[in-house]
């Protein structure tokens, strides 16, 4: 049995999703690969579906009926990770603004470096973004320093969406509690390991923007994770998270 599982969350992601699932199982290290498709109306389940042949007993699908949001695709794919033997579970994204060649880093920062979540960060050694224009790179370093100011925990990259946990972490963590389906959703599970007293360390990446695809933001992501931050707060406060 493999001991970690990737999981790629994917709506639309046709142009991507070979070349992502090639890249993570070709990995030195192996890796097992669960893809949660919600539906994508240009097929990409059907890509792996097809992929599946040539990768067996690697390659894992689970397919939804509808887009329903980052968070409860995550948290889909913890609880299908949790029913199964794995002990290092990973989130990425699919349109290679996470380099798999990463993923043994933040394998290496749990496995053997004493992390139970090991993020992979732009922003512990500076800013490190490619492509992005100046106004998002300082949106999303600054709602890390937001982040920071009003949790309090010592993390630069609050809304980092690749990361490793170790399964322990998962286990304590209520996943029928998250509350939050977008980029706040990352913050929340960042919090939540936080509170759980865990052992939270920043590996430096380099971030690219995507290439292909359509980018998932939008204002209403924005401002969830705006307001989830003080709703998480004042939850920890009067002892309801």
């Amino acid at each position: 049995m493999n001991d970690s599982i990737v999981i790629i969350p994917t709506y639309n992601e046709i142009e991507n999703i070979e070349s992502i699932v090639r890249a993570v199982l070709s990995q030195h290290k192996s890796f097992h690969l669960l893809i949660i498709d919600d539906n994508s109306p240009d097929h990409t389940a059907n890509k792996v579906i097809a992929l599946q042949e040539e990768f067996p007993g690697k390659l894992f699908l689970e397919q939804r009926t509808k887009k329903s949001g980052l968070g409860t695709a995550y948290v889909h794919g913890f609880k299908w990770a949790l029913e199964r033997d794995y002990q290092f579970i990973f989130e990425m994204d699919a349109d290679f603004s996470h380099n798999p060649n990463d993923l043994e880093k933040l394998y290496d920062a749990c496995h053997f470096g004493g992390a139970d979540l090991a993020i992979g960060s732009r922003y512990v050694t500076g800013v490190n973004v490619v492509n992005w224009p100046l106004s998002r790179v300082l949106m999303s370093y600054f709602a890390s320093v937001y982040v920071k100011f009003i949790t309090g925990m010592k993390i630069h990259d609050a809304t980092a969406g690749f990361v490793c946990y170790k399964r322990e972490v998962l286990e304590k963590i209520n996943l029928n509690k998250i509350k939050f389906v977008g980029y706040a959703f990352q913050i929340e599970m960042k919090y939540r390991t936080y509170c759980g007293k865990f052992q939270i360390t920043e590996v430096p990446i380099i971030f690219t923007d995507r290439t292909k695809g359509v980018s998932k933001m939008s204002n209403a992501i924005i401002k969830e994770a705006i307001l989830g931050v003080i709703s998480l707060r004042l939850r920890k406060l009067v002892n309801s998270l």
